[in-house]
């Protein structure tokens, strides 16, 4: 039982401090494709893939987001409309959730859209969750990354750059 627990713990500490591979220094990510069922989003410059992100995303992922509260992330196309350093959470970068169509919907059935849609780090105070946050769909329908991870993007998602959300 011993020999188990330790290589346990050694294998939960390898995973938690192995580093991942870094952007390219000076990349423009210009393009984000999320794929909700693998829990993934590609990051490209200029039609090339650039990085794989493992990602969290709302505690009830199955479906596109439709009403306030329900818990689902965004499926369809959108932008990044804005950034945030210094949000409740590790930076953010704004998904421009609700369009139109959305709000039409969410309106027919007499409910708000909800909104404030980011890709995001982890909560204040709490990033030394580190990777870990990516075993489990914790947010409100957000895309969540790691505190060092939403830092590279901050840093390289371009304004007005296409995030396309699939299931």
């Amino acid at each position: 039982m011993l020999p188990f627990l330790l290589l346990t713990i050694i294998g939960l500490a390898v995973y938690y401090f192995y580093p991942e591979k870094m952007l390219p220094p000076g990349t423009v990510v210009d393009r984000l494709v999320v794929h909700k069922s693998k829990r993934q989003m590609e990051a490209y410059s200029n039609g090339a893939l650039v990085k794989t992100y493992t990602v969290s995303l709302g505690f009830n992922p199955g479906g596109h987001k439709q009403f306030e509260g329900d818990g689902c992330t965004p499926e369809g196309i959108y932008t990044i409309n804005a950034r945030n350093a210094k949000s409740g959470y590790h930076k953010n970068l704004g998904v421009s959730y609700p369009n139109e169509a959305d709000r039409t919907h969410a309106a027919k059935n007499g409910k708000s859209p909800g909104g404030d849609i980011k890709i995001h780090g982890l909560k204040n105070g709490r990033g030394y969750i580190g990777k870990f946050q990516r075993w489990h769909d914790w947010t409100h329908g957000c895309i969540a990354v790691t505190n060092a991870e939403i830092d590279e993007l901050y840093g390289a998602v371009k304004d007005g750059a296409e995030i396309e959300i699939l299931k």
